[in-house]
C-alpha cells in the first residue's frame, strides 16, 4: 500500500504545519525538552560523563583505601593520637597520607569547581546565548508561550545538573566514610570537604544554574553573564561560609586550670579563651606561659579555658541547613527570571 502525504505536511508533520514544528520541537514542552537536549547535548554529555567517571574512581579508591586501612589497622587514628591503640601507627598513617592525599584533593577539588563550571558553562549560555543570537524569536513566534519556552530551558538542564551532582556526591560521601578525617587528614569543616559532601554541592550547582539563567536574561549578553554568575556564585559562598558557625548553637567545653584541652581532631573549633570561677569569658588571654604563669591566673581568677565547637555530628545537620537555604535563594531566582519573562514577553 502507498502512502500519500497531505498537501502542506512536506510528508512529515501535520496538516496546518508546514514547517515540520512537530518534528523541530517547538510546539509540545516534550518537543521543547527534545531541542534543549539538541542545543545544548554536548554539555549535557561531558557533565554526566564526568560524573559517571568520577563516581567509578571513587568506589576504585575507597576500595583501595578501605584495604590499606584495615590492612595496618589505622582505622580512626591520626599522626598525632592519643588513643593507646594508635600508639605505633604514625608510620602507617603517614604513608596512607602520602598515597592517597592527591586522588582524594582531586575529586574535592571538582566538586568544589563544579557549581562555578555548571554556572560559567551551562547556566550563564543557557538564556543569553538565545536573545543575544535572537534565536529565541523563532520559538516565540510559534505556539510556545514565553513562560513555557523558559520552563523547558531550564528544568531539563535542572534535571541534568541534580542527576549528575546528586550521583557523584553520593559516591564521594560513600568514599569519605572510609577515607575521612583522621587518617587522611580531610576534615568535615575543612573548605574543600564541606563543600564536596552531602547535599551542599548539589544546592550550589543548581543555585549556579539559576544565577546564570536570570543574569542571562536581564543581561542579553554570554560572555558578561557568564562573570557575572561567576562572581556571583563565589560571592554567595563567600558570604555563606562566614555564617556557617552560627547555623547551629556551638557546644562549649570546658578544661579547669591543669588540665590540658583536648578535642577530637574531627572538632570543628570556632573560638576560644578563658573564664573566671564567676564564669564571665576574657576576650584576650591574660596571662603567657612564663614564671609567673600561676600568679597571674590566680590574679585574674581563672578558672580555666573554653573551646567552643561544632562536633562531627553537626555535619549533617549544618550541611543541610546551609543546603535548604542555598535551594531558597535559587527558588527566588528562578521565581524572579519567570516574573521578567512575563514582563518582557507577554
Amino acid at each position: 500500500m502507498t502512502t500519500t502525504a497531505h498537501p502542506g505536511t512536506n510528508g512529515r508533520g501535520t496538516a496546518g504545519d508546514p514547517g515540520g514544528t512537530r518534528e523541530a520541537g517547538l510546539a509540545p514542552l516534550g518537543g521543547l525538552a527534545w531541542l534543549v537536549w539538541r542545543q545544548h547535548r554536548l554539555v549535557f554529555g561531558v557533565l554526566l560523563a564526568a560524573a559517571a567517571g568520577g563516581a567509578v574512581w571513587c568506589a576504585v579508591l575507597r576500595g583501595q583505601m578501605a584495604g590499606f586501612i584495615d590492612a595496618h589497622h589505622i582505622a580512626g587514628c591520626s599522626q598525632i593520637s592519643l588513643d593507646p591503640r594508635c600508639a605505633h601507627t604514625q608510620e602507617a598513617v603517614t604513608t596512607f597520607r602520602d598515597t592517597y592525599r592527591s586522588p582524594l584533593r582531586l575529586v574535592e577539588m571538582g566538586l568544589v569547581l563544579l557549581p562555578a563550571l555548571v554556572g560559567l558553562f551551562l547556566g550563564a549560555p543557557l538564556i543569553a546565548r538565545e536573545l543575544e543570537a535572537g534565536t529565541h524569536k523563532l520559538v516565540l513566534t510559534q505556539s510556545v508561550g514565553p513562560l513555557r519556552w523558559l520552563a523547558a530551558k531550564t528544568c531539563l538542564p535542572a534535571l541534568v545538573v541534580l542527576t549528575a551532582t546528586t550521583g557523584l556526591s553520593l559516591a564521594f560521601s560513600w568514599l569519605w566514610q572510609v577515607a575521612g578525617d583522621e587518617v587522611s587528614g580531610f576534615y568535615w569543616y575543612s573548605t574543600f570537604g564541606f563543600y564536596s559532601l552531602g547535599p551542599v554541592p548539589v544546592a550550589y550547582s543548581l543555585l549556579a544554574l539559576a544565577v546564570g539563567a536570570l543574569a542571562g536574561l536581564l543581561l542579553r549578553r554570554t560572555v558578561l553573564s557568564m562573570g557575572v554568575t561567576l562572581a556571583a556564585v563565589v560571592a554567595l559562598q563567600v558570604v555563606l561560609a562566614q555564617l556557617r558557625p552560627y547555623l547551629l548553637p556551638v557546644v562549649t567545653t570546658e578544661f579547669p586550670n591543669r588540665r590540658s584541652p583536648q578535642l577530637p581532631d574531627d572538632a570543628w573549633v570556632v573560638g576560644q579563651g578563658n573564664y573566671t570561677r564567676s564564669g564571665a569569658r576574657l576576650a584576650d588571654a591574660p596571662c603567657n606561659p612564663a614564671p609567673t604563669y600561676e600568679t597571674c591566673l590566680r590574679q585574674h581568677d581563672v578558672a580555666g579555658q573554653y573551646m567552643d565547637h561544632h562536633p562531627a555530628s553537626h555535619h549533617w545537620p549544618l550541611a543541610w541547613i546551609e543546603a535548604g537555604i542555598v535551594l531558597a535563594v535559587a527558588a527566588v531566582l528562578t521565581v524572579t527570571a519567570f516574573r521578567v519573562m512575563r514582563r518582557r514577553h507577554g
